[in-house]
């Protein structure tokens, strides 16, 4: 009996290690995702924040002459 239960001991303890190895490698994931979104939120602003100047520039370049 006591190869078998140190047998089913060790198999808990891999499980457990692996278990906690998908759950870091999917909370990683997770992270790169949310870190790439919030990459391309800043793009989008920033593309938007260039579009309204370049138009209020022209705006002003229209009123001048």
């Amino acid at each position: 009996m006591g190869f078998m239960d140190d047998a089913k001991e060790t198999a808990k303890a891999v499980g457990e290690k692996i278990q906690d190895a998908w759950e870091d490698t999917t909370d990683r994931v997770g992270d790169k995702v949310d870190e790439m979104k919030a990459d391309a939120e800043v793009k989008k602003a920033e593309a938007e924040r260039d579009s309204v100047k370049t138009r209020n520039d022209i705006k002003e370049d229209l009123r001048d002459s």
